[in-house]
Parts: structure tokens; sequence; C-alpha cells
């Protein structure tokens, strides 16, 4: 191992910040170094977050497909009248909700294309017979309709948002998210990643997330690796997200999640990040983030290999559903909680269930709505965990 990787890895283990310098030569360092590197971010997570992983139980809710962008990697996107376009009304999302409900679900994810009434007169004319002109007022309403008529307590990730549409939305959302995924603007060019995407615009989304946190919502954001971007703008990336919690104290989780390949995208040919690249990245986001932040490893992208995850010091699965698929990823069904819960203790961690607003943000009023509030507190223990007398997950598969 090299001096200045020892150097970094003894200061982390200090309880030291790494430098961007630091963080990207780990990134880049060699198979030596990985054990260390997983070692150390354990240790962190350790000081933090304890000997436990998180889930939480949701229903994903796709509310539409249509979108703006044209993502290299993207498969959930639609165009209308091509197979498999969807916009869905409150009827069909109060039935899918309430059959999660009774399967024991708490959390209702509502993931959806950037304005799509931006591109598609039909989506228009969609809009408009359900009695609105965007789609986040009309995601305002179906947020509200889910609340009050199920137990369900709702997480938004609709993209890019202004201040006003985050502060109504968060009247009736628990917590938001939208993830940053990289400060790359080289990924804005022809044929990358982020060619023809407007809504990704990095600056765009940094400020989402700003607004997010000046108006104390509990967020969820990340990076997504291995669609371009170099190890030092991971790093920037990470580092960003870091200065804003920092600001605001509002991100309650980060995603490191990995590029997978699938027909028909363009990007179906760009070669996926190894699993060791994966871990790598996770670990190094532990100790630039530090050992409070909740960090997540979608477990559904790894294949078998889900199960060496916690080695990187994540301390959260993230949602996992007894009822729908991983809409964006629908290829990768997320693994029974029978076998997370053997991943999970084979590390000697407990498995928990979490609501989609972490414990830490759930006690806190000015981080909750007065509205949502007594609906978060039934739910929960001292900890702020789900209750386990409420813990059905236990009988799932």
């Amino acid at each position: 191992m090299a001096l200045r990787e020892l150097a970094a890895l003894e200061r982390a283990l200090e309880g030291r910040t790494l430098s961007p310098e630091e963080a990207t030569a780990l990134l880049g360092s060699g198979p030596s170094t990985l054990p260390d590197l997983l070692a150390a971010a354990s240790a962190t997570r350790d000081r933090g977050r304890g000997r436990r992983m998180t889930f939480s139980a949701k229903v994903f809710v796709p509310l539409t497909n249509l979108c703006r962008d044209y993502c290299g990697y993207c498969t959930f996107r639609r165009d209308p009248g091509e197979p498999g376009a969807l916009s869905m009304t409150p009827e069909q999302v109060l039935a899918l909700t309430r059959a999660g409900e009774r399967l024991g679900a708490k959390e209702a994810l509502f993931s959806l294309g950037d304005r799509p009434e931006a591109l598609f007169p039909e989506y228009r004319e969609f809009l408009a017979r359900m009695g609105h002109t965007t789609t986040l007022g009309y995601l305002r309403r179906i947020c509200e309709l889910v609340a009050s008529e199920t137990g369900l307590l709702p997480h938004a990730n609709p993209g890019l948002m202004g201040e006003r549409d985050l502060a109504a939305l968060r009247e009736v959302n628990v917590s938001m998210g939208i993830m940053l995924e990289t400060l790359s603007e080289r990924l804005l060019g022809p044929g990358l990643a982020h060619d023809r995407a407007p809504d990704k615009v990095p600056a765009r989304r940094l400020r989402t997330i700003a607004l997010a946190g000046k108006l104390s919502i509990p967020f969820t954001t990340g990076i997504l690796i291995g669609i371009g971007e170099t190890h030092a703008e991971r790093v920037e990336a990470l580092l960003a997200i870091r200065d804003l919690h920092e600001r605001y104290g509002h991100v309650q989780e980060v995603i490191v999640q990995n590029f997978r390949r699938k027909p028909g995208i363009p990007m179906r040919d760009h070669a996926e990040p190894p699993m060791e690249d994966l871990l790598r990245t996770a670990a190094v986001a532990r100790l630039l983030l530090g050992p409070d932040m909740n960090i997540q490893v979608p477990p559904n992208l790894s294949d078998a290999d889900f199960a060496r995850l916690p080695e990187a010091g994540i301390n959260d699965w993230g949602g996992i559903s007894p009822l729908t698929p991983d809409h964006i990823n629908p290829e990768r069904p997320w693994p029974g909680l029978a076998a997370l819960r053997r991943a999970t203790e084979r590390t000697g961690l407990e498995l928990r269930e979490r609501l989609a607003v972490y414990p830490e943000y759930a006690a806190r009023p000015e981080f909750v709505h007065e509205g949502l509030r007594p609906r978060v507190q039934s739910l929960v223990d001292d900890a702020g965990l789900v209750r386990e007398d409420l813990e059905r997950w236990r009988t799932w598969n």
C-alpha cells in the first residue's frame, strides 16, 4: 500500500476528514488496499450508526414514466404511445397503495419523469382531465390523497423542483429526494450519459437540494457511478452533498448506485463498474460523509454479491417492496427479506425497519409537517424505528 493511502486510512480511523486528493487516491488504489479501506469504513459506520442495518417497506408508485429527458442509461422513461407508457389515475394509485398497505408497507415511493408536460401534448391532455396543469401539482394532490386515504407515508422523487412546489409537496410528504448523480458537465455532451437531458444539469439539481434544505425537508440524494465520470468527479459530487448537509442539516440519506447495462438503452455496451469499485466507492463515501450519515447501496443491483455491501460501511438497504418491482430496474428484483436478513446478520448487524423519514428526523417537528406528525409518531418506537409489533416484513419471503 502506498504511503499516501496508508496515511489517509489512518487519518480516517482517527476520525479526521479525508482531503479530496486522499479520497480520489483511495478510489484509484489497487486491490491490496481494499480490505483496509473496508475495515476503516465499517469502523466509521459503527462509531456513528452502530451495528444496525435498516430498510423501508414500500410500495413503488410510478405515477408517470413519461419524461422530457433522454438519459443514456434509463429504461424507465417512455414517450406517449410507446409500449409500457403509463400515467396513473388517482383510482389506480389508491388501489396499488391500499394493496401494499395490506401487506405491511409503510412508504409510498413516487417516482416519475421530469416535466413531461413540457414536451408531450398528450400528457398535457391527461393532466387537464385530472384537473391540473403541471405534473408537480398533480403529484401534490395524489400524495395528499394517499396520506389521507391510506396508512402510507408519501416520499416523492419528482426531479427538479422550485421552492413553491417543494413547499407544497412538503405538506404531504414525510421526505423527498433527487439523485445528484454527478457534477460532471462533460456528461451533458453529445453521445454521453446526460446528452438530451436538460434536467441533469448539475447546478440545477444542486439548487433543488439546497432549496429542500432551506425548507427543512428530510432529503435523499446520491451519486450514480459508472456512467463516464472520473474518480475525482465522484469525490466532487460527494463533497457537494456534504457541503449542503453541513449548511442545512437535511440530507437524511446518500445513495451510492451503480450503473447496470440493459438492452435497448444507448449505453447498452457501456462497461459496468465491478463489485470492487462499488465497494470502494461506498467505503470512500462513508469516510467523506462521516460516521453519522445514512448511506445506502441498492441490493438488487449487485446480484448475489449484495451480501458483501455491509463491509463497505453502509447502514441501509433502501426501500424493499412486498408487492411492486423496482420500476427503474425492473429486470433486477429485490432480494427476499429472508435473504436480506441473513446477509445482514452474517456480518453481525441487526436488521430493522424504518419509515421513509429517518429516525433522527422523525422526532424533530421542524422536519415533519404538522399534518403528518401524528401518523409518524404512531408508527415508531422510542428510537424512531418502526414499532416491532408493526413489522410485518418478518413474514415475507
